[in-house]
């Protein structure tokens, strides 16, 4: 990104001098934003936005960490987060956002802005400062969601298709895996491993929700899987009403944390809970694909009865020669009897051995993660070789 480039001179000078300031106030500035959207535009708050993470804020710190952070790109184009423009539009192509609706969110959000800071401080020399940064970061992604969209061979309207549940597996007390299928028989569009679809339902109050679900095992063009734990509104609602012979409404798949690195770069696959899904969508594809290559598997989890493909982790690993499995389990009694690769507690990454060129994977939750990167950063992993897969609200 060339950063500075992208704005005029005039611009640049003063979004750096209000940078901290909108920066500072961008929390207070997105809760307005949605209010006023929402009372504009109910249908986006039923039937697009996530209704959990608007509840929790997590959308609120998502919007406000991201354009905080391409602001700060503009006008200093050495610091990091450039990645998460490209995260940001393969959510947004798996959703079927448009162009169109960027001058919506435009209009509400710099609203937000002036009804926060005020007038006497968003001048007109703000303003104008300020919308560039913000048609910079629209007409980006706009470029990029069309490339994802051509590439997939469909657009904004029919990024949505009908697919066929045809089983239904209990793989933990709180985890099912659904197999799907085109309606027609037809193959369903190739995905690359570590990728994801949207799932939509309607929802028992008549609001359109969807949620993301990474595509867990690599096989034939006739069949998907997404593997759901019991958590949310949509999640929930997949585990009472859906079995085989439903259907459901699905994106094309789309994310940007896949396995792009040459073949003989060692990786090091980390998740935990239902973080497993993209790892063993990348392990399918190994075993098949690159199974000489060196491999390092950590899962954590509360128990073993809670490991959802517990018993598929380890026989694909079997499968990739040289490849090493290690699991934690913070849930067990004191005492409780573990055999290798299986240990007590939390991960910790100083008692196995990895390669110190190794690239590295990880999906969990946030807490996880935060904690993971930092036990890299102690191995002296650099920055530049973790890729993570976030299942919320990235903030950055």
């Amino acid at each position: 990104m060339k950063g500075s480039a992208m704005l005029s001179t005039a611009h640049t000078e003063v979004v750096k001098a209000t940078l901290p300031l909108v920066g500072g106030a961008i929390g207070e500035i997105t809760p307005v934003f949605y209010r006023r959207l929402f009372a504009a535009h109910p249908e986006l708050e039923r039937d697009l936005f996530n209704r959990g993470n608007q509840a929790n804020g997590s959308q609120q710190k998502a919007l406000a960490g991201s354009v905080a952070m391409y602001a700060t790109l503009l006008v200093d184009p050495d610091a990091p987060g450039a990645e998460v423009v490209e995260r940001i539009a393969h959510k947004h192509a798996s959703l079927g956002v448009a162009p169109e609706q960027y001058p919506v969110v435009y209009e509400h959000l710099f609203a937000a802005i002036v009804e926060v800071l005020g007038a006497d401080v968003v001048t007109a020399d703000v303003a104008e400062a300020w919308t560039a940064v913000y048609w910079s970061l629209a007409d980006t992604l706009i470029g990029r969601e069309r490339e994802l969209y051509e590439a997939a061979g469909t657009d904004p309207a029919h990024v949505w298709m009908p697919v066929r549940v045809v089983e239904r597996v209990q793989q933990s007390p709180l985890t099912v895996a659904f197999g799907l299928t085109a309606v027609d028989g037809a193959e369903l569009p190739d995905f690359a491993p570590g990728q994801y679809i949207s799932v939509a339902v309607q929802l028992p109050d008549g609001a359109r929700q969807i949620r993301q679900y990474s595509l867990s095992h690599v096989g034939d063009g006739d069949r998907w899987r997404i593997s759901v734990r019991r958590e949310g509104s949509v999640s929930s609602h997949l585990h009472e009403y859906v079995f085989e012979g439903d259907v459901l409404q699905v994106s094309h798949p789309f994310g940007d944390i896949t396995l792009d690195s040459p073949a003989e770069t060692p990786l090091l696959l980390i998740s935990a809970g239902i973080g497993i899904t993209p790892v063993l969508g990348m392990l399918y594809f190994m075993a098949a694909e690159q199974p000489g290559r060196p491999l390092t598997v950590v899962h954590c989890d509360r128990t073993r009865a809670s490991h959802a493909h517990r018993a598929e982790l380890a026989d694909l690993v079997e499968q990739i020669p040289g490849a090493t499995l290690h699991t934690w389990y913070d849930g067990l009694p004191d005492g409780y009897p573990l055999t290798e690769p299986d240990r007590h507690g939390r991960i910790d990454l100083s008692a196995i051995d990895f390669p110190a060129d190794a690239n590295v994977y990880i999906c969990g939750p946030a807490p996880f993660m935060e904690e993971v990167v930092r036990q890299l950063g102690e191995a002296g992993v650099p920055r530049d070789r973790i890729w993570f897969e976030a299942f919320s609200p990235l903030e950055v």
